[in-house]
């Protein structure tokens, strides 16, 4: 298959569906991801949105997102058993996925904002476990 460029909310799409496909099966993550999320079809459009923002500055807006609340909310749903270790399964499926279907400016610009987001994330996940109410 030939890699193309992510350039419109289709590839958008297509990135995040076939990554959550994967998602779902693996050993690591989906127990995490098949516990929390009760509509995947929401669920995948609502991340489509988000991606589409961050990848083509497109699409409804910042304000409709708040990753760390979810992932915070996500680890105590799961007993706090959110580690390093998955973020790191997350950004090699990521990076699979985005090297199997897709190349260039775009394409990197997603693995590069991944990295940094799944660092941010876990990091605020592990602080809000520390923050006394």
């Amino acid at each position: 298959m030939d890699r193309i460029d992510i350039s419109s909310r289709k590839e958008v799409d297509f990135l995040v569906r076939r990554f959550y496909d994967q998602v779902r099966k693996h050993e690591n993550l989906g127990p995490i991801f098949n516990h929390v999320v009760t509509d995947w079809d929401h669920h995948l459009t609502h991340l489509s949105d988000f991606w589409e923002m961050i990848l083509l500055q497109t699409g409804p807006g910042a304000g409709k997102f708040n990753p760390t609340k979810v992932h915070r909310e996500v680890d105590t749903a799961v007993d706090n058993s959110i580690e390093q270790m998955h973020f790191g399964n997350w950004l090699e499926l990521w990076f699979s996925t985005i090297d199997r279907y897709f190349e260039g400016d775009v394409a990197d610009f997603a693995k590069e904002h991944a990295r940094r987001m799944a660092h941010m994330l876990f990091m605020r996940i592990w602080e809000g476990r520390n923050v006394k109410d």
